[in-house]
């Protein structure tokens, strides 16, 4: 079961990211888009794991969304991974409080006691809109990109933590929730 941990978006987020890329959409980018409600926020991808090993990842997600109560996010700025010469990814800027990083960061580590590799690079928060596949009217995309460097689109309100699946297929990811994982919950 090809797997990831995450939070999921509000209605209104969901909403305002869509007209976000309906706006994008107009530069004529060869990109291609994440359907709006397929949206998250990734805390940590897993990769392939046992149906069996489901119940142990949620106990520990389970053991450290205890430590923590509801907290908001902000989704405020846009930008292009990996760069603006040759950018892959455009993305949703996230921000919140310090107990957002310190939650990923335990997830991270609690995720590792089972043996699954910490990631190398800093967590940078964020919400994928799109992929370049190829540079054909990157600039134009690039220009609308900008006028979004520091636009604030929506406050959410996190309150639980997900397991989720993602199975591919042509048609693009299809994920699934495998366990919701409330903050605060003892």
């Amino acid at each position: 079961m090809r797997s990831f941990i995450a939070i999921e978006l509000s209605e209104a987020a969901i909403s305002a990211l869509s007209a976000l890329q309906q706006e994008l959409k107009k530069s004529g980018a060869d990109v291609r888009w994440v359907r709006p409600e397929g949206i998250h926020l990734t805390l940590k991808f897993l990769g392939n794991i046992e149906e069996k090993d489901a119940d142990r990842i949620v106990k520990i997600i389970e053991g450290t969304c205890k430590k923590y109560t509801a907290f908001n996010l902000e989704l405020r700025g846009a930008g292009v991974f990996s760069n603006m010469k040759s950018p892959r990814v455009l993305w949703i800027g996230v921000t919140g409080n310090g107990a957002f990083i310190k939650l990923q960061q335990e997830i991270e580590y609690g995720i590792a006691s089972l043996g699954f590799e910490k990631e190398d690079r800093r967590f940078t928060p964020h919400l994928t809109l799109g992929r370049f596949r190829s540079m054909s009217g990157k600039d134009a995309l690039l220009n609308a990109i900008g006028s979004h460097k520091e636009s604030k689109f929506c406050v959410i309100e996190v309150r639980a933590v997900y397991l989720m699946r993602s199975d591919l297929s042509p048609a693009g990811a299809k994920y699934t929730r495998v366990a919701e994982i409330p903050l605060g919950s003892r």
